[in-house]
């Protein structure tokens, strides 16, 4: 059996291998950041307009995440990719023989994973507020005010969760192709869908991209179910099963 710190490395050069992980992860990146910038820029030029009867307080930390829609693509696909790419070309039947305790291989993999993702997702989310808050002008807000650091760290954590929660879905799946198939309908149709719904919108709230989004904002609605704390415990609880999902299908499947 091969030592954890060479699972490590191993899974460390399969991913940079790869290029489209790595050009995934520069998306998400790219798209989060510039999307946010021309939100903020939008929202400075047509503030009067934007905040016309509005009675909750102006979040210019959210107006700076306004684009992280598209980065969670991205990321579902970088996770997606970063598990289902050894399953399409049979690479996965060489892992599996060179480290035949796939709990531990399983392991290895969501910490590369999940490390890669959240050192991407840290920068992404710290350039995205910055830039944004430029933007802003007179708008504003620091990174000192009350809860912003939190929520721009949220917003870090919950990309490194939903790219994790993805990973989990696919090694279930053990296809990448069923498992975006899965996830980006159930995210971007599905989840917005049921939210507007008004029997079922309940449900909906407590699904991984709303509890996520509550970890990003700064200001709680009246009208929200739960802060960001719940929001966080949601998600993770949402990642685990995922992981330990794919655990199971994995000790219980051939390759």
């Amino acid at each position: 059996m091969a030592s954890f710190p060479a699972i490590l490395r191993s899974e460390w050069t399969k991913i940079r291998s790869v290029r489209s992980t790595v050009w995934t992860l520069l998306l998400a990146f790219l798209v989060t950041a510039a999307l946010g910038a021309l939100l903020s820029l939008l929202t400075k030029n047509n503030f009067e307009d934007f905040r016309k009867g509005a009675s909750a307080p102006f979040d210019a930390t959210a107006t700076s995440f306004a684009g992280i829609m598209l980065g969670e693509i991205a990321m579902i696909v970088f996770g997606v990719l970063a598990i289902g790419n050894e399953y399409s070309t049979g690479m996965i039947r060489v892992s599996l023989a060179a480290v035949p305790q796939r709990g531990t291989l399983l392991t290895g993999k969501a910490m590369v994973i999940g490390g890669l993702a959240l050192l991407v997702s840290l920068v992404t989310a710290f350039v995205t507020f910055f830039l944004g808050q430029a933007l802003l002008g007179g708008h504003r807000t620091t990174i000192g005010s009350p809860d912003v650091l939190r929520a721009v760290l949220g917003a870090a954590v919950y990309l490194t969760l939903l790219c994790l929660f993805s990973a989990g879905v696919t090694v279930m799946l053990r296809s990448q192709t069923l498992a975006l198939g899965v996830l980006v309908p159930f995210f971007f149709l599905l989840s917005p869908i049921l939210s507007a719904v008004p029997k079922v919108k309940t449900v909906a709230h407590y699904f991984p991209d709303y509890a996520g989004r509550q970890m990003i904002a700064v200001f709680q609605a009246p009208s929200e179910p739960y802060g960001w704390l719940a929001g966080f415990f949601i998600c993770a609880g949402w990642t685990l099963l995922a992981l330990l999902g794919g655990a199971m299908v994995l000790r219980s499947r051939d390759a």
